[in-house]
């Protein structure tokens, strides 16, 4: 009888939240984000070990932190991410080597639920069940501290100097890509990009108007523009963000309530999170338009439109998690669309900064300062 191999563990930095919800702010000074020493184990067959060369920071980590998104507690945050191969969990692993750069993503799919069978892996159930847990897809976790369990945020765990991921968690790129550039397309380019080509598909000529001007939402400007859309109209409070916008090519930027040029488009964006910037975004569609959601508002929150419009005006109103992409398929092709000057993306980086802030990051980006601020592991 064989005898099992003993699992190993390594010690990394992670930033670990043991509470969701109810800190005060400024996290600086609260400080719910503990960057210190925890225990990785060695990945298992069908899993990676990554080193984490870049993450970003994204609304969905802030939600985690705010208690809009609870999740397990306690637990690694971070989702989006470049990473190299340190490891296979199965050195015959097809397609993958280490050394390789990759990006890390934020939904594996099975490949055997339904929905993935069905062509819908961002829909995946198993891998949403997994990722609802703190876990990995293939069950369990990877990370410990002083013999307890610490969970995974939304498989990846990425505000860490390394992480173990499934195989279905990452998507291998070319070496000649920055980390910096590279960790962006793993959320906000997938989910922005992908909302206006996969859910909306827009098409060349149409009328596209965004709400919100984070990362995703610049992202989608972007994505409508390499799509052929115009006008291109952008919505936000933030003066430096409509700057950018305008910038970016959009062919007018206004602040809420102060947005009738932007009145009417073919297709609305709404990338805020919040059920009132919805409703005002469906009710800015002309008839017959798609209005499509990729915000996650507080679950508590609830949407009200007149029903009897979805009828009478031919309007339709789609959701749009991870961009309605297939990760393996998109991200190459956004990475095509990048180098041929399409999607300008490093445009949307606002700072570099080291782990060890990232509670003023989450300030930053709850202020609505920050676009997109990158952590680099020190290591």
């Amino acid at each position: 009888m064989s005898k099992e191999t003993p699992v190993m563990n390594r010690r990394i930095a992670a930033a670990v939240l043991s509470s969701s919800g109810g800190h005060a702010k400024p996290y600086a000074e609260s400080a719910p984000l503990d960057v210190k020493p925890i225990d990785l184990a060695d990945p298992k067959p069908g899993e990676v070990l990554v080193r984490i060369d870049a993450a970003g920071i994204c609304h969905s980590d802030l939600s985690v932190v705010n208690g809009d998104r609870p999740r397990p507690m306690p637990m690694a945050l971070g989702h989006e991410a470049a990473a190299t191969v340190l490891a296979l969990g199965d050195p015959e692993e097809p397609g993958l080597a280490v050394g390789d750069r990759c990006v890390l993503v934020f939904l594996p799919s099975c490949g055997q639920c339904e929905e993935c069978l069905s062509g819908e892996g961002y829909l995946c159930s198993v891998g949403a069940a997994a990722n609802g847990k703190g876990e990995l897809l293939r069950g369990g976790s990877r990370l410990s501290c002083d013999g307890e369990t610490i969970h995974h945020h939304l498989g990846c765990s990425a505000f860490a100097t390394q992480a173990v991921v499934d195989r279905r968690s990452l998507v291998k790129i070319d070496s000649d890509i920055s980390p910096e550039t590279a960790a962006l397309f793993g959320c906000a380019v997938l989910t922005g990009v992908g909302a206006v080509m996969n859910t909306a598909q827009v098409r060349p000529g149409e009328s596209v108007t965004i709400y919100g001007l984070g990362g995703v939402g610049l992202s989608a400007l972007l994505g409508a523009l390499a799509a052929g859309a115009q006008p291109v109209h952008a919505i936000d409070p933030s003066p430096a963000k409509r700057a950018l916008a305008l910038e970016l090519g959009a062919a007018t930027a206004s602040a809420p309530g102060e947005d009738e040029a932007a009145m009417g488009s073919d297709v609305v964006i709404e990338t805020v999170g919040k059920a009132a910037v919805l409703a005002a975004a469906y009710n800015s569609a002309r008839r017959g338009g798609r209005i499509v959601t990729v915000g996650l508002p507080n679950p508590d929150e609830d949407l009200s439109i007149k029903a009897v419009s979805l009828v009478a005006d031919g309007k339709t109103l789609m959701g749009s998690y991870m961009g309605s992409a297939i990760p393996a398929r998109d991200i190459p092709r956004y990475i095509k669309l990048w180098r041929a000057g399409r999607l300008p993306i490093e445009k949307l980086l606002t700072s570099v900064g080291p782990l060890e802030e990232i509670n003023e990051s989450m300030d930053k980006l709850a202020s609505g300062e920050a676009i997109r601020q990158v952590i680099v592991p020190a290591w």
